[in-house]
């Protein structure tokens, strides 16, 4: 079953952010859109660079009114020693959430029970709690954080304007569809 318009599960975590421990919630996605960013691990190498694309990229988010939730199934503590040794990591200013219970990559249908670890996931969530948009990828092939910037924006043009669709490829201010008898064939 696909978690595509099913709300977010109850959890509990903690969170490294902004060189704090602070501890989160279902209850603190409401309100905004956000993105739950599944990753396999500390100290590793795509997860480097995807965390750090994001990072460089994070107020083009925060001027959608997104936050980003980094999460693998490291403790909150080994975020911390991460952030505080490396570079690309240091950039970062969203949280990083330990899910060393497995709980939260449970609810979210990626984790790899046995490794311990989580896939590639990118979960995108309205103000409302509800699952939007689902990704997978493979270990070994990264993501890029302007293909999913540009996903949000379709995400909340749609939210904002029902019955329209945006079309493939479709970017902020180009033209979308209105679905109707007049288009089936015509496409």
């Amino acid at each position: 079953m696909s978690l595509i318009n099913t709300q977010v599960k109850p959890f509990k975590a903690t969170a490294f952010h902004n060189g704090e421990f602070v501890d989160l919630t279902e209850a603190d996605l409401k309100g905004k859109w956000s993105v739950f960013f599944f990753y396999p691990a500390d100290f590793t190498f795509v997860c480097p660079t995807e965390l750090g694309d994001l990072a460089d990229h994070y107020e083009e988010f925060q001027k959608l009114g997104v936050e980003i939730y980094g999460v693998s199934t490291d403790k909150h503590f080994t975020h911390k020693a991460w952030h505080d040794t490396s570079e690309t990591i240091g950039k970062i200013k969203y949280p990083m959430i330990g899910d060393p219970t497995l709980a939260i990559s449970r609810n979210f249908e990626v984790l790899i029970e046995e490794d311990g670890l989580a896939e590639r996931g990118t979960f995108v969530i309205d103000p409302e709690g509800t699952i939007q948009i689902v990704e997978l990828n493979a270990g070994n092939i990264g993501r890029d954080a302007n293909e999913l910037l540009r996903k949000i924006k379709a995400a909340q043009y749609v939210a904002a304007h029902p019955g329209e669709v945006c079309p493939a490829k479709w970017k902020e201010g180009e033209s979308t569809l209105s679905p109707s008898l007049d288009l089936v064939g015509k496409i």
